[in-house]
């Protein structure tokens, strides 16, 4: 269902309130320069520091700016297994195209618990999930083996995976099949996963270069190994340069550099990189030539 160059969309916030203007200015980019879904209200745009009302606000307008032009991954996730449910359902009725879930942050449970979470929200709504697998954030794994009993449920159609390891891939594609849709959520690792068998990327870095990591996912999708492999090293300090400091940070800083217009704005806990971090993503700019002179 998902291929391609997919943003994990940064929201901007102008005064400390969502700016709906910017965002719908910044989805139409997107769109144009090559973007194949849109993922708002991930960890990227800062979800974790919204209300449900303006989680839910953003995934309407993004679903109303996209219109239908590519499709929409909504963040759902909660640790909290009701609220997911909550989440998902809101998601739904906003118009997303699918959600995308982690497993419960914070409370650590184990692989029952982790199915259980899922098996709870899959019996409640009928809204396609992406799992998001990123253990570095949650401190809960989603196993091999328990992917495969989730991928029983005909709604679970895929997995974001942030977990950095590659072997993973061909062991998800041997339990859930090769029309499971796998996306690295690791930019840096994206040549490498879809060598493995995945079939695009959830991105942090085609916030900034959506044209570049498109043109990236196209190439190696056409066969054209030589020009992937050249556009991932183009991407490559960049990719690194957007965790240089706490994301997103870096990501809203590349954007006022390469889109002066775009406010960037972040919601305590979260604060403007160092000085040290804003110039390695000039660096990395310079590097894959998004400044403009």
């Amino acid at each position: 269902m998902f291929s391609g160059s997919i943003p994990a969309l940064v929201t901007p916030f102008r005064d400390g309130s969502f700016d709906e203007a910017a965002y719908r200015s910044f989805i139409d980019w997107q769109i144009e320069e090559g973007s194949s879904a849109l993922v708002p209200c991930g960890t990227t745009g800062e979800a974790a520091t919204q209300t449900f009302e303006e989680h839910f606000e953003v995934v309407r307008v993004c679903v109303d700016q996209a219109a239908g032009r590519v499709p929409v991954i909504a963040g759902c996730g909660s640790n909290d297994t009701k609220s997911a449910i909550k989440n998902l359902k809101k998601a739904k009725e906003m118009g997303a195209t699918a959600g995308l879930v982690v497993p419960p942050y914070y409370n650590k449970p184990n692989q029952e618990g982790i199915y259980r979470h899922f098996e709870a929200i899959i019996g409640e709504c009928d809204l396609p999930i992406v799992l998001y697998n990123v253990p570095s954030r949650t401190v809960s794994d989603i196993m091999v083996s328990t992917m495969e009993r989730l991928r029983a449920f005909p709604t679970v159609i895929g997995i974001k995976d942030a977990t950095g390891d590659l072997a993973r891939v061909t062991e998800q594609r041997a339990a859930c099949g090769n029309d499971f849709c796998q996306l690295s959520g690791n930019d840096d690792l994206a040549l490498a996963f879809n060598a493995m068998g995945g079939v695009g990327c959830i991105s942090v870095t085609a916030n900034v270069a959506p044209r570049l990591c498109a043109e990236f996912q196209a190439a190696w999708a056409a066969g054209e190994i030589d020009k992937a492999r050249q556009l991932h090293e183009r991407l490559y300090q960049l990719h690194k340069a957007m965790f240089a400091d706490a994301s997103p940070g870096p990501a809203k800083y590349a954007l006022t550099r390469v889109r002066p217009e775009f406010p960037g704005e972040l919601r305590l806990p979260m604060t403007w990189p160092s000085e040290a971090a804003r110039k390695h993503v000039d660096s990395a700019l310079s590097h894959a030539s998004l400044l403009k002179d």
